[in-house]
């Protein structure tokens, strides 16, 4: 039998990072949609705008964040930068009274989301073998997954001790976004410098763009399709509060998505390092085609929890994956602009996928909103049968 290299002790801490900072931020993202509405009086088109906007920002700063990484031949410096300026805005959250306060607060968490988000990938990469890199990816987002339940389990304990003082919870959840902080500072090193990265040019110059070729366009429009079918999770929490879920349990719905998400990604990665990408790919389609036709037309509490588990599978089945296809049809130079370039193309997508349902689901209701997700994904599944097993190299 073939022994395998260990996954590096990098990838361990980058997941304990993720971690840490999942608890914090899902602590106010399950609680978020409801305090825009309820307590501020939100629109529901409100609700999609503010966290699309917020995703697509953090997109733009992936694009320089991963250029300037491979301009430096250095991750630390951005990862650092991007955890420690998402620690800084969770106060603003417990600060806010008004829903631009809170536009202002996503804006400042997502943009450092951005800053870390492509050296990060890249330095998973950068000291991982190529034989186990699914595994690496599917390790730190199972982490990263984990943070992304715990945080909304201790958002339902707080609101019960605290009597569902939202603004004090969101103090508390300043607590693990700094432990987040400290791991990167003394626990996460550089990789090795790749050849040739300090000569790497600035993003989105066409230069650039003539090196990343068919085999990585053809993810980023599955990468775009798909994400027209995947919009915020915010979606989800008003869905399940809209068929009866409490107040006071509204973080349950990141519980099971995120239970499921964990359960998933690291098997999932193991299965993309063994066989054909599209199999992997095509399956969590297909979960994403039932999550949305259970939330559209599935019978009350149980229809949206149902949805919710299924949308938590297609997350454990491409999250992990689509990164590491980005990491394999790029050159090692531009593994941090193609990480960025990739991000842009689905978060500015994600912003009009939000708005889109926000527009929906406040014109002819919430299954509109859904169904028209499982249409985007069966285009995306289409899409999917184009990409060839290894790249088009």
């Amino acid at each position: 039998m073939r022994s395998r290299s260990p996954i590096p002790r990098t990838v361990w801490v980058l997941g304990f990072v993720s971690l840490f900072m999942d608890i914090s931020s899902e602590i106010i993202h399950a609680l978020l949609p409801l305090f825009l509405t309820v307590t501020l009086g939100a629109s529901v088109v409100l609700v999609g705008l503010i966290d699309g906007f917020a995703e697509a920002t953090s997109s733009v700063a992936k694009v320089f964040s991963g250029y300037v990484s491979d301009r430096l031949g250095r991750r630390k410096p951005l990862i650092l930068a991007g955890y420690g300026l998402g620690a800084l805005s969770k106060p603003l959250f417990a600060l806010a009274g008004s829903p631009a306060v809170v536009f202002v607060s996503r804006f400042i968490d997502r943009a450092a989301k951005g800053l870390r988000g492509a050296p990060r990938d890249a330095l998973v990469a950068d000291v991982t073998p190529l034989a186990i890199r699914g595994r690496a990816y599917g390790l730190r987002q199972a982490l990263d997954t984990v943070g992304a339940f715990l945080g909304p389990l201790a958002a339902i304990g707080l609101m019960a001790l605290l009597a569902n003082d939202m603004r004090t919870i969101f103090w508390i959840a300043t607590v693990p976004a700094a432990i987040s902080v400290l791991f990167v500072l003394f626990g996460v090193g550089d990789g090795p410098t790749v050849p040739g990265v300090r000569d790497a040019r600035p993003p989105l110059r066409l230069a650039d763009l003539r090196r990343l070729d068919a085999s990585f366009c053809k993810v980023v429009a599955i990468g775009v399709v798909f994400t027209m079918a995947r919009f915020s999770e915010a979606f989800l929490i008003l869905k399940a509060h809209a068929e009866g879920l409490p107040l006071a349990l509204a973080p349950l719905v990141l519980v099971v998505m995120n239970i499921v998400y964990a359960l998933g990604a690291y098997p999932a990665g193991v299965l993309a390092d063994r066989r054909d990408a599209r199999v992997p790919l095509l399956g969590g389609l297909a979960c994403l085609i039932a999550a949305d036709v259970a939330l559209a037309l599935g019978p009350g509490l149980l229809g949206a929890f149902t949805g919710i588990a299924l949308w938590g599978a297609h997350m454990a089945l491409t999250q992990g994956l689509m990164a590491k296809l980005v990491a394999e049809r790029s050159p090692d130079e531009l593994r941090g602009s193609a990480f960025g370039v990739f991000n842009l193309a689905t978060g500015v997508t994600l912003l009009l996928a939000s708005l889109t349902a926000g527009l929906l689901w406040e014109t002819m209701g919430p299954a509109a909103a859904f169904l028209a997700g499982a249409g985007f994904a069966g285009v995306a599944a289409i899409s999917v049968l184009f990409l060839h097993r290894g790249g088009d190299r």
